[in-house]
């Protein structure tokens, strides 16, 4: 079966104009509450902002009137920047083969913008979701809901075709796709399952590692779509972790900005292995995603117990040695698929 595909140009215009879309619905839901309850706008935006510029040493300038009018357009330029960077996001995702359902993938988009938004105000002191109310979290998943459907339909009225020709990265059933057209991958094996896990464990210490992995120790590059330049950035990226790790200010792997990278390899690096064998990704991908959170906490824990008794750099790198063991393991086998 023969079908069109967008160029990589063509598939991030689509997704930001998904997200665009969807940040105009996610806006007016927001204001239709606040007309409804009368309640006031959220500052949280124009916090986040102004403490994230605090970090980086850029300060929002100006006083009294003039800077809270600044921070105020700050904040809501900071909703368009992530409304139209989640949807990029996800239009990457679906132009690489990730398929759900209408409904499912809209909750999924919706789910990936709100922790855009929620995740760096709590780890940068804004707010502490933990205190929330069960009215502060349906006041803020409603809008973020609105914003995920309408994206992700969107996104697939801009699609050139249902459906790639190529076997998806994650082949979820779609019900506005017949069944013979949604090929016959195979049942993931128990291999298959184990490397998965190994790999998951790989991007919990090295979270580049989920990609570089099979982006590199595939033949033709494959696992992945984009073939050379996607294998040489994720190389990049997991010589620039390499070096990042050893350094005393890198954040900690559980933390807000941490963990969810991980999370994300582990997945898409196992889903790329079963892309490889023609298999159904889905359980491989879950396998993939609890392999990485093991992996982030166990090698938090080598860590903190291997600091205390050899230089913290002798720890990263025997952590270093392990990742890339597990790495091979996985993504070794099977590589012509």
């Amino acid at each position: 079966m023969t079908s069109t595909t967008r160029s990589p140009l063509g598939v991030i215009l689509a997704g930001a104009v998904s997200g665009a879309a969807g940040t105009t619905v996610l806006n007016a839901v927001t204001y239709g509450d606040m007309a409804r309850r009368g309640r006031a706008p959220s500052t949280v935006p124009e916090q986040t902002v102004t403490a994230l510029a605090e970090r980086l040493g850029r300060p929002v300038t100006g006083r009294g009137a003039e800077r809270e009018h600044r921070t105020t357009a700050l904040g809501a330029l900071s909703g368009y920047a992530v409304g139209v960077g989640v949807g990029k996001l996800v239009g990457l995702g679906r132009g690489a083969g990730l398929r759900m359902p209408a409904g499912l993938g809209g909750v999924v988009t919706g789910a990936l913008a709100m922790a855009a938004t929620d995740l760096p105000a709590h780890a940068l002191g804004v707010t502490d979701l933990r205190t929330w109310s069960t009215q502060d979290w349906v006041s803020d998943a409603l809008p973020h809901l609105a914003y995920g459907v309408v994206t992700h339909a969107t996104l697939r009225a801009l699609d050139p075709a249902p459906r790639p020709a190529r076997t998806p990265i994650l082949d979820l059933p779609s019900l506005d796709r017949p069944a013979a057209e949604r090929g016959a991958p195979s049942r993931a094996s128990a291999g298959l399952l184990l490397r998965s896990a190994l790999l998951g464990v790989a991007a919990g210490g090295r979270s580049s590692l989920g990609l570089a992995g099979p982006a590199l120790l595939s033949r033709g590059t494959r696992a992945l779509p984009g073939g050379g330049p996607v294998a040489a950035l994720s190389g990049l990226a997991l010589g620039a972790e390499l070096v990042a790790d050893k350094m005393p200010q890198v954040p900690s792997r559980l933390g807000a900005s941490g963990l969810p990278p991980r999370l994300l390899t582990g997945a898409v690096g196992a889903a790329a292995l079963a892309r490889r064998e023609h298999s159904r990704a889905l359980l491989p991908a879950l396998v993939g995603v609890c392999g990485a959170v093991a992996g982030s906490y166990a090698g938090a824990a080598w860590r903190a117990w291997a600091g205390e008794r050899v230089p913290d750099v002798d720890a990263a790198v025997v952590e270093d040695v392990a990742a890339a063991v597990l790495t091979l393991a996985a993504a070794l086998p099977h590589r012509r698929g």
